[in-house]
């Protein structure tokens, strides 16, 4: 994808009303007060595990430069540790969705609070041998 359609999808999201249950759509998956769009997707990395710092920085880079295009529009952005966010979701807290589900896989977000809801972009891995993705996520539910 470019990054003019990231834009757009970026856009679209923070115009998009929030489903009343959580599920999966062409983007990538919402629920109550959040959507969270998938931007790209790396191939996995289960054959050539040593490409595994190559795309992470490519990833970064995306997400830096989208960034960068944002905050023309926002201000620049607060960087957002989730590491926090994890351990109390392991020590049993019940932290609100996106922010749970996204601190298993994202360690840190460029966020901006705009029109009543935050946007975020954040390089997501679940795994070391899969695929990185690019995410958006647009959410009226705060930080924790």
């Amino acid at each position: 994808m470019t990054t003019a359609r990231h834009l757009a999808t970026v856009d679209a999201l923070r115009l998009l009303p929030f489903p009343g249950q959580r599920g999966r759509s062409s983007m990538g998956e919402s629920g109550p007060g959040y959507h969270i769009a998938e931007l790209a997707t790396s191939e996995d990395l289960w054959e050539d595990v040593s490409r595994r710092e190559e795309v992470a920085e490519q990833y970064e880079a995306e997400r830096d430069a989208l960034s960068a295009l944002l905050a023309a529009r926002w201000g620049e952005p607060q960087v957002f540790s989730l590491w926090s966010v994890f351990q109390r979701t392991l020590e049993g807290e019940d932290v609100p969705e996106p922010w749970a589900a996204l601190s298993n896989h994202v360690p840190d977000l460029h966020l901006w609070r705009v029109d009543g809801r935050w946007a975020a972009l954040g390089v997501s891995q679940w795994d070391t041998e899969l695929p990185f993705q690019l995410l958006a996520v647009v959410t009226e539910t705060d930080p924790p």
